[in-house]
């Protein structure tokens, strides 16, 4: 999806050129999040797993490549779902392949998850040529611009964290 940057913004005041790059600035991030919502979909799609399954399995991976452990409570933390939801998602994955359970390595009562080397692979498969395409891009950034991006969306997520929902 390519950002049209004289796209006027439907519900922004554009009355001032600070306003007009703001709403160019805005429409591009929209582009780019309806772009990653298209890539997350045909993820989903060509994985066969729902969007919390592949979430799991992201936090799993990124839990292994540091060196941690991930009990199902940590995960269902991790995910904000409930204990049951989380039993049911486990046994999905493990159905799948893409999860085993494992007894803790100090605590004999508790499991700890871990991805299949064969997840591994089908996540760089299926991801591996994005990421390298991701990572080509921001690495083209200077030091300073990359600085200002970072910046700025560190800020707009907090901005967005701040927005109370509306009472009825």
């Amino acid at each position: 999806m390519n950002a049209q940057p004289d796209r006027p913004g439907y519900w922004y005041a554009q009355d001032t050129p600070a306003k007009e790059r703001a709403v160019q600035v805005l429409n591009a991030l929209r582009d780019y999040r309806a772009s990653e919502g298209a890539m997350r979909r045909r993820t989903r799609a060509t994985m066969s797993m729902g969007e919390t399954d592949l979430l799991a399995l992201r936090y799993l991976l990124e839990a292994q490549a540091q060196g941690r452990d991930l009990s199902p409570k940590d995960l269902a933390a991790k995910l904000g779902i409930t204990s049951a939801s989380m039993t049911t998602l486990v046994d999905r994955l493990v159905r799948s392949g893409h999860v085993s359970r494992e007894p803790h390595p100090t605590d004999r009562r508790a499991l700890i998850l871990r991805p299949t080397q064969g997840s591994d692979h089908e996540v760089r498969k299926t991801l591996g040529e994005m990421h390298r395409r991701m990572v080509e891009v921001a690495a083209a950034l200077s030091p300073k611009e990359s600085e200002t991006v970072v910046g700025f969306l560190r800020d707009m997520a907090a901005a967005v964290d701040k927005i109370e929902p509306l009472a009825h």
